[in-house]
Parts: structure tokens; C-alpha cells; sequence
């Protein structure tokens, strides 16, 4: 792919953009329209290529990613002619006769970088919002997720003429020559650490961006909690995409007279969900390639294997595991696992869990079990993460009514429903003055007219 041939898809895109045409809202609602045409059309194909990389199940597709991104344009279509109007706001004395309003301006031309773990929901959704605002966008598609990137590539570049929105494929070479370019706006979701690069290359020239990355999101059981819903929740959560997933919990912290009764749970669990052996269910995923299966197959070893622990290189399975006896200072502890094991500490007070939590960097999601909820409304509140959930894991993302995105290490930035056209669009001070009457008192020779601003201001 040569430089030349980016900037000039950016050059046509920007092109297109100053023509007025993306402002307009019955063209973004058409496009979003046409956008969710694709989708119906392409449906069956989109889960093959989900399972082809992730061995996803056709329910797991649409409830995590299809479902979702529905949900998302239906509520786009339906509220985009609202979000979109200017609205006035109060004016102080001192400005009359002039009226003051707020316009919704797009930013531009969007740069939407996609990850592989949910190669379709997190390419598409951050795009809806991308549309809704009115503006242009080059999506970068992940490269792990070749099925479903090479369809979705195909599919959005069929749908859309290039100078509005344009789909790539590609790895790190294509991240560089994207990296050296100018956007209105970058949209990243990724890893910490690749999070920083493009934050680093947006403020080379103060593009401003949004960054939905990942940590080791924590899971507290506390002593009063129903153990067998709990247990319940978290097989269902952490092992959702074979745990390929940001906002899985990535931890449990469980106090301690109740760990050996979870613990035993949990493992029954995992059997009720994926039956005796894992490896033959058809709702249990995959690792994404060979590398990340040697990543996270090393940390079987960090702790004492309660259940699972199986592998499988050939298909790169690990089994749904629990791991126990982990040391806080573990390779398992230190950065985002990505996979199917969870390891397990224990507490004696709450206290001492939730400064653990406080000592670490600053989690996507934080998952407390208890039921005294008004205890923990109060504890959550001592913790700092991107989004929170009590007695229940992973499910505060399918609310397009919340706000979604980390805090410091996990990210920067929100978005789905409302959040996502606020995210792609600026709020844009407009006063309008007549021109029938001035009011004297503004203009020079001021003379005495200091006391009569006082009363006035």
C-alpha cells in the first residue's frame, strides 16, 4: 500500500466533506440506512467469517456483535434529527438584543482504528457514531481477524464511494503510513500500549481522539453474595469469546470464608455451560492465532490449576480455567490476560480488596457480587474504572443509553447512543446580532459609563 494512494483517499474525503453534503441529516440517515441494508444482506456471511476466526457461535455473533450494532443504528436513525438541531441557550443582559446557540459541527475526516477481538461490533459501532455526526471515515480493519475483515473491507467499499467512507486491511506497515497522516479525529480501540502510539501521533497535530483500550478488569465476591448466580454470571462473562474480551473480568478477588464454596461453584458452572469437555461445545470459542495461544497458555503455570487447564495447540483451545494460589506479582497479574483463565486472590475485609483495586492502574470495568447494594453504590464509588457493575459482569456495554470507555490506563473517551454523536461532532458557539438597534453603553467613549455597566453585568 504506498503513502500517495492514503493521502489521496484523505484529500477526496476532505474534498467531499467541505461540499456539505455529510451535514445534511437526511444523507446521514440514508447512509445509515444503507450501512444496516449491508449488514441484513450480509448476515449469514458475517457469522461464518466470525466463526472462521474467533469459532464463534452464530448466538454469540448476534448477541455480541450483529445484535448490537442493530441496536446502535435503529437508535441513530430514530434520535439523529434531535441530536442534530441547533439549540438555544439563555443570553446574558449585557449581549441584548443578540441570541446566542449551539451548533453540532462534525469533525471532518475520522480515523477509526478496529481491533480483532470483536472484528465487526467495535469496526462498525465506532462508525455509526462516525455517520450520525456527519462525517468521513477510513476504517483500518484488524489484521488477526482475516475472514472478517477481508468480507467486511469488501462489503463497506462496495456500499460506499470511497471519498466518504473507505475500509482497510492490513497490519503494521498500514498503522505507519496512517500514523504519519493528519485526521480531524482518530477513534482507537486496542491495547494500552499501541493506544499510546497513535495518542503520541494525534498530538503531533492536536488531533483530538478517543481511546477505548483494556486493563485487568477485577471482580469482587464478597462474603454475603449468592454464590450460585454469582458463579453463574462470571463463567458466562469471563469465558464469553474464550475471555477474548476487554471488559471480562480478569481477576477475582473473593473473601476468603466463602472462596473454597465459589471456587467449587464455578467449576460446576463451567461444566452446566460448556459441558464435561470444552473443547467439544459449540459455544465455546478459540484463541485468535498461534502466538496469543502461546501467551496465554504460559500462565497456566502462574498458579494451581482448580479445573480446566486443558490445551490444544492444534486449534488453539485452552480450556475454560480457574487458577488459584497466584501471586499478586505473577506474570498472569501483570497485564491483560485475553484469554480463558482466571486467576483467584482472597480477602479478609473489603478493604484490603478494595485497596488492592486502587493500588493498580485504573480498570475498563470494575464487578462487585454482594447484596448489600447500597454498601457497594457507596464502595464503587472509592474505586475508580470505566464502567462498573454490580452483581452482574459485561452486560453495562449492550446499553446504548450508557456512556462506554476507560479511565487513565483503560482509555479515554465514551461513546455508544447519544455518546458516540457527541464524541464525533463539537458543540460550536454561535451568537446572532440584529442589525435594526445597537445598545450605547458597549461602545467608546465609555466616560461614565462604568456605574451603569455594574447594574447591568
Amino acid at each position: 500500500m504506498e503513502e500517495a494512494w492514503i493521502r489521496q483517499i484523505i484529500a477526496a474525503q476532505r474534498g467531499f466533506f467541505a461540499d456539505g453534503r455529510t451535514k445534511e441529516p437526511a444523507f446521514r440517515i440514508a447512509a445509515l440506512r444503507k450501512l444496516k441494508d449491508m449488514i441484513r444482506k450480509h448476515e449469514n456471511a458475517l457469522m461464518d467469517a466470525l466463526e472462521e476466526d474467533l469459532r464463534k457461535s452464530q448466538f454469540e455473533s448476534y448477541i455480541t456483535e450483529i445484535g448490537h450494532v442493530y441496536k446502535e443504528i435503529d437508535w441513530h436513525i430514530r434520535h439523529l434529527k434531535r441530536l442534530s438541531r441547533s439549540r438555544r441557550i439563555p443570553t446574558p443582559l449585557v449581549m441584548f438584543p443578540s441570541r446566542s446557540r449551539i451548533l453540532h459541527e462534525p469533525y471532518g475526516t475520522v480515523l477509526i482504528v478496529s481491533p480483532w477481538n470483536y472484528p465487526f461490533n467495535l469496526a462498525i459501532t465506532p462508525l455509526i457514531g462516525t455517520i450520525a455526526a456527519g462525517n468521513c471515515a477510513i476504517v483500518k480493519l484488524a489484521h488477526y481477524s482475516k475472514a472478517t475483515s477481508a468480507l467486511l473491507e469488501r462489503l463497506l467499499n462496495k456500499t460506499f464511494p470511497e471519498n466518504y467512507i473507505r475500509a482497510l486491511d492490513g497490519g503494521r506497515e498500514v498503522n505507519r503510513l496512517l500514523l504519519e497522516e493528519r485526521f480531524d479525529y482518530v477513534f482507537f480501540t486496542g491495547s494500552p500500549a499501541l493506544g499510546k502510539i497513535f495518542a503520541q501521533a494525534a498530538a503531533a497535530n492536536l488531533t483530538p481522539c478517543t481511546l477505548e483500550l483494556g486493563g485487568k478488569s477485577p471482580c469482587i465476591v464478597d462474603k454475603d453474595a449468592d454464590l450460585s448466580k454469582s458463579a453463574r454470571r462470571i463463567v458466562w462473562g469471563k469465558f464469553l469469546n474464550a475471555g477474548q474480551t476487554c471488559i471480562a473480568p480478569d481477576y477475582l478477588l473473593v473473601q476468603k470464608d466463602i472462596k473454597e464454596a465459589l471456587l467449587k461453584k464455578i467449576c460446576e458452572e463451567i461444566e452446566r455451560q460448556f459441558g464435561s469437555d470444552p473443547s467439544e461445545s459449540p459455544d465455546f470459542g478459540r484463541i485468535i492465532n498461534p502466538e496469543a495461544f502461546a501467551r496465554v497458555s504460559a500462565y497456566l503455570s502462574d498458579g494451581k490449576v482448580i479445573c480446566g487447564g486443558q490445551t490444544r495447540k492444534s486449534d488453539r483451545y485452552i480450556a475454560p480455567t480457574l487458577l488459584d494460589e497466584v501471586s499478586p506479582d505473577a506474570p498472569v497479574m501483570r497485564g491483560e490476560i485475553f484469554g480463558p483463565i482466571l486467576p483467584v486472590l482472597s480477602f479478609g475485609e473489603i478493604r484490603e480488596a478494595m485497596d488492592f483495586i486502587t493500588s493498580r492502574e485504573k480498570p475498563l470495568a470494575l464487578y462487585y457480587f454482594t447484596k448489600d447494594v447500597r454498601g457497594a453504590q457507596k464502595r464503587i464509588r472509592q474505586m475508580d474504572s470505566g464502567g462498573v457493575c454490580i452483581n452482574d459482569v459485561v452486560i453495562h456495554y449492550g446499553n446504548p443509553r450508557l456512556p462506554f470507555g476507560g479511565v487513565g490506563n483503560s482509555g479515554m473517551g465514551r461513546y455508544h447512543g447519544k455518546y458516540s454523536f457527541d464524541t464525533f461532532s463539537r458543540e460550536r458557539a454561535c451568537v446572532i446580532s440584529p442589525t435594526c438597534f445597537d445598545i450605547p453603553v458597549k461602545f467608546a467613549p465609555y466616560g461614565k459609563k462604568l456605574r451603569l455597566l455594574k447594574k447591568i453585568f
